[in-house]
């Protein structure tokens, strides 16, 4: 592994270009795609993308686009001379519905689609960055040690029920099959909340207001996930939230769930008694 697993085999440590939404994602990749020597540039999106990411890079390394306009975006790929493309951080999903002017070309390509999701969205986006000669790359590359290993992380304490554990684990899957979320928040045999358009954190919130214990927070990706886009993230947001809403166990894929800043992470939820536990969810 010279650089990372996740890369494409013929990789040499050629340029890499983020286009990069919001939160700390995209930043922990620059900085460890920084670490290895690797030059990159950075197409921020309008209204999405951190400043703090932005300033992180020259003018002649960077351009701005607006969100919607495809057009655009590959035609700032050309004049970055991309090769390699990595795909990272968030778009709040209400600028898909308020604040979206899409460009003609987006507009032919929203019209072909037979679902509006994330899979249908970006999986389409990525077929036309492809077509140009670039190559969109898995979203784990470069941090590896950032993601979820198989076995507790935290705590050492007494682990769930696994009759519990599995019962989530099918649900979750499902759920994620449906292109509805990726996760849920069980308790028992019940299930508390689930993840769709709302995100995570705002599913956390709602669970707090249930003043409920030994609820169980499930994370997963779906059958034949495309590991281009929309990878499972645990930040330190989410273990604040996890522990306003009194949640003290989190499962995770192994391998396909990224710890933002993994130490730090770990190490807050130790503080706050959350266990996390990663596993192979069949």
């Amino acid at each position: 592994m010279k650089y990372s697993k996740y890369l494409p085999p013929e990789y040499q440590g050629e340029l890499i270009t983020l286009i990069a939404g919001k939160g700390r994602y995209p930043e922990l990749l620059k900085e460890e795609i920084d670490s290895k020597g690797i030059p990159n540039n950075l197409i921020s999106i309008a209204k999405e993308t951190d400043e703090a990411l932005v300033n992180k890079f020259s003018k002649q390394d960077h351009v701005k686009i607006q969100l919607g306009k495809l057009s655009d975006l590959l035609k700032s790929l050309k004049k970055l001379k991309s090769k390699y493309v990595i795909l990272a951080g968030q778009v709040r999903p209400t600028r898909l519905f308020s604040g979206l002017l899409p460009d003609l070309k987006m507009l032919s390509l929203l019209a072909r689609l037979k679902a509006l999701n994330a899979e249908t969205i970006f999986g389409s986006i990525i077929d036309e960055i492809n077509s140009i000669g670039c190559d969109v790359i898995d979203a784990r590359s470069f941090i590896d040690d950032h993601l979820a290993t198989e076995g507790v992380l935290t705590l050492k304490g007494k682990a769930p029920p696994q009759e519990a554990i599995d019962y989530g684990i099918n649900i979750t899957k499902n759920i994620a099959g449906l292109n509805i979320g990726q996760g849920i928040v069980i308790k028992g045999k019940t299930v508390i909340a689930v993840e769709a358009f709302e995100g995570t954190n705002n599913m956390l919130k709602r669970v707090s207001e249930f003043k409920l214990k030994d609820c169980i927070f499930i994370k997963t990706i779906k059958e034949n996930q495309d590991y281009r886009f929309d990878i499972p993230v645990l930040g330190m947001k989410t273990i604040e939230n996890l522990h306003a809403s009194n949640i003290k166990t989190v499962i995770l894929e192994s391998g396909s769930s990224i710890l933002l800043d993994k130490a730090k992470v770990l190490k807050k939820a130790e503080e706050l008694n959350i266990q996390i536990i990663g596993t192979k969810l069949q």
